[in-house]
């Protein structure tokens, strides 16, 4: 544990959880502490002692998110079949296209792009996690057997969901995935 970081509390936790649901209403991106505590029913000086600071803050909501996600995703992934590579992908793809965790991808999307933008800050890492996270969960699947990709896999869906979350226009990114799978299934004979 560093100096910054607190040990759990009751009320960290709880705090955590009123700061995720209003992190996917508002997003991450101009996060500031007060109007953040005031919708919370917290005070700046509050979230401070229990996070640290603000970037340890931004440290524990994207492992929310993160841990939402993979939550999410391995779900998505096993109702689509343990072993049928197209049917995860498929399952994935319907769990991204509903319209109910768009507030989830766009969190996602945020954290993913500063990341990038800013590799030192508290969203170091975020995006090369999320990555691996993907490529493992998609790995899993046995999609050599059935002539899947995991990293092409990957490149598809991130893909369509960014053209989705973009465009808002579902039908032409769910045929983008199922176009794949249809080159995936042929390779496969």
């Amino acid at each position: 544990m560093s100096q910054h970081e607190r040990p759990g509390s009751p009320r960290r936790d709880e705090l955590l959880e009123r700061a995720y649901r209003y992190a996917l209403a508002h997003g991450l991106a101009e996060l500031s502490l007060r109007p953040l505590a005031a919708a919370i029913g917290s005070s700046p000086r509050v979230l401070l002692f229990l996070f640290g600071s603000k970037d340890q803050l931004i440290r524990a909501l994207l492992g929310r998110a993160r841990a939402d996600e993979l939550a999410a995703l391995r779900q998505a992934r096993e109702a689509g079949g343990a072993g049928d590579f197209a049917a995860a992908v498929r399952a994935t793809w319907g769990w991204l296209v509903d319209p109910a965790h768009r507030p989830m991808l766009v969190l996602w999307v945020q954290a993913y792009a500063r990341s990038l933008g800013e590799p030192d800050g508290p969203w170091a890492g975020f995006a090369r996690q999320t990555v691996e996270d993907w490529l493992g969960l998609l790995a899993d699947v046995d999609g050599g057997a059935a002539g899947g990709d995991p990293a092409l896999g990957l490149a598809v869906l991130r893909g369509a969901l960014l053209d989705l979350l973009a465009t808002g226009d579902a039908e032409r990114a769910t045929a983008v995935v199922e176009r794949y799978l249809r080159l995936v299934a042929a390779a496969a004979r």
